[in-house]
């Protein structure tokens, strides 16, 4: 049995003083849908003294204000909600969004390379990209920062052994079948690859954080000038364009 294979149900750990994380998976592989749907379910329930409810690869984590509810009584109530497992048919995410990139050259120096690696010819890669649709999986590490997946198989690719010293805001990097989009400048053991002039966060926006778990992305290849020009529109998306698709 491989550990594709195995099915663990979810765990319910105390994370600090007021917070409480939802295990989904076997610890040896992401369980976004999962954890997304979970998460979608308790924001629904509305529960008295729930204070935030956020999702991440294989986990859904729900804070709450221990002078409202206790850890046991809303536990009692997180087991019921598992219990009654009915997140398998939640509907799929409503937002696509479609972001201008480009891969190669100046904007992704590392694109042979990754390209050599997952078997493909750089035009292949390319393809790939663009042809796949992938999902916020998780947002961390910096604001608004999206991990993005899954790619095919293929791109299932080891980090590299040395760090990049830096790759820019707008980089998009590439390892284990996910995409990374850079918020700011960062070191990184990521493969870059491509660029965009999307900003996933700008606090003067009316949404500072523009991406959600369980967005659809998409990117559509243009060239590094184009991506030039998008960096001076004033909303920071880098000419995105959001689809509500249900």
């Amino acid at each position: 049995m491989t550990h594709d294979d195995m099915q663990s149900p979810p765990q319910i750990v105390p994370l600090g003083q007021d917070g409480i994380l939802v295990r989904f998976g076997d610890g040896y592989r992401a369980a976004p849908r999962d954890a997304q749907a979970f998460g979608d379910k308790v924001r629904r329930a509305d529960l008295t003294g729930v204070t935030e409810v956020a999702t991440s690869l294989a986990s859904t984590l729900i804070r709450f204000g221990p002078d409202v509810v206790t850890r046991a009584d809303l536990t009692a109530v997180l087991l019921g909600l598992l219990e009654n497992d009915d997140t398998k048919g939640a509907p799929p995410a409503t937002r696509l969004w479609t972001i201008p990139a480009c891969f190669g050259g100046d904007a992704g120096p590392q694109l042979a390379q990754a390209a050599e690696l997952a078997g493909l010819s750089v035009a292949e890669a390319i393809t790939a990209l663009t042809e796949t649709e992938v999902s916020v999986l998780a947002i961390g590490f910096a604001p608004g920062q999206p991990y993005l997946g899954l790619l095919p198989k293929a791109w299932d690719m080891p980090r590299q052994r040395e760090l990049t010293p830096q790759v820019p805001a707008g980089a998009l990097v590439v390892a284990l079948r996910q995409l990374v989009l850079f918020a700011n400048p960062s070191p990184t053991g990521w493969r870059w690859i491509g660029s965009c002039a999307f900003a996933p966060f700008r606090a003067d926006r009316a949404e500072p954080f523009a991406l959600r778990a369980g967005d659809r992305i998409r990117f559509a290849q243009t060239d590094a000038s184009r991506i030039a020009a998008l960096r001076d529109d004033a909303d920071g998306l880098g000419g995105a364009v959001c689809e509500v698709t249900a």
